[in-house]
């Protein structure tokens, strides 16, 4: 028994085929089945059935890929522990972040990391949060940014700043000559949002319950922006399509003419959202952690409150 044996049955058992963990590992598929069926023969068990359509686990296989795994992590650490023993901040940091806070977060990020750490290079993974979550798990991520609320067994979540929402409106828009909203005004407006699966969608229909309406109505409109990405739906509303809310740091006021566009913020109590950083507890470099934490926290994004907590 290797780890490359026990890496080629985490990866079928995640993926439920063996083409596609083939790939994964790097490797021929040829040379994947014949490493997971000798492991299958020296254990005296079958791990998984196969047939031409598709590959379903047994549940001892089931068994098996899970401590298969938790050795891997293992031996992760056994090497990032001795890692440490040189430098906490020499090698790779594999970072990940949620769709809504990477594009606008990271251009400031990355510089000020380099120039804190310029031996940390990060490998990075925009995703949404349920993803991140089992890369962060499985050990595929060391630490991720994601927004509040987040709580996952053995993992640290450190909230990190505060960040509010806006409105976005075409700049001829009624409502964009007052200088602030009411969040629920915008439930009678045509209101362009992220689909089903982006926690920001959630977010903005939990501090507007008037919104819910709008998003279940069948709008077309609403249909055809789901799965579309906030620059996208803000490129929308300077079209005149509709208007929406958004994180402040996304609203991008640097980007369009005020004759094309209006950002408005709301009334009192302002909606929010808090972005946190979160790492397994058991990851080895605590260092390169409050790197992260230090370089975000001093990132030049003005809308955002900064929560300076102890890490």
């Amino acid at each position: 028994m290797t780890l490359t044996e026990l890496r080629y049955i985490v990866a079928v058992a995640r993926e439920r085929h063996f083409g596609r963990a083939a790939e994964a590992c790097h490797v021929s598929q040829p040379t994947l089945s014949v490493a997971v069926k000798k492991l299958e023969e020296e254990l005296g068990v079958m791990l998984f059935e196969r047939s031409k359509t598709e590959v379903s686990i047994t549940p001892v296989g089931e068994e098996v890929a899970q401590q298969a795994q938790r050795i891997l992590e293992e031996v992760d650490t056994l090497v990032d522990l001795a890692r440490q023993g040189r430098d906490q901040l020499a090698g790779p940091l594999r970072l990940g972040a949620i769709h809504t806070v990477g594009p606008y977060l990271l251009p400031h990020l990355v510089p000020e990391v380099h120039r804190r750490a310029p031996q940390l290079p990060l490998i990075i993974e925009e995703n949404y949060t349920a993803r991140l979550a089992e890369g962060l798990r499985q050990g595929d991520l060391d630490a991720i940014i994601v927004a509040l609320p987040f709580e996952q067994p053995g993992v640290v979540t450190l909230p990190l700043y505060a960040e509010p929402f806006v409105a976005v409106l075409p700049a001829d828009h009624p409502l964009a000559r007052r200088q602030k909203l009411d969040i629920d005004e915008l439930a009678e407006e045509n209101l362009l949002l992220l689909g089903a699966g982006h926690c920001f969608r959630e977010q903005v229909l939990r501090v507007c319950p008037a919104c819910h309406s709008v998003v279940s109505s069948g709008n077309r409109i609403q249909h055809s922006v789901e799965g579309s990405s906030l620059e996208t739906i803000r490129h929308m509303v300077v079209t005149g399509m509709g208007v929406t809310i958004l994180p402040c740091s996304a609203a991008g006021a640097d980007r369009y003419a005020q004759h094309l566009l209006a950002i408005r913020r709301f009334n009192d109590p302002v909606p929010e959202r808090q972005v946190a950083l979160a790492w397994r507890s058991s990851f080895p470099r605590p260092r390169a952690i409050e790197v992260i934490r230090q370089a975000i926290l001093e990132t030049h994004v003005p809308c955002l409150e900064r929560i300076r907590g102890v890490a």
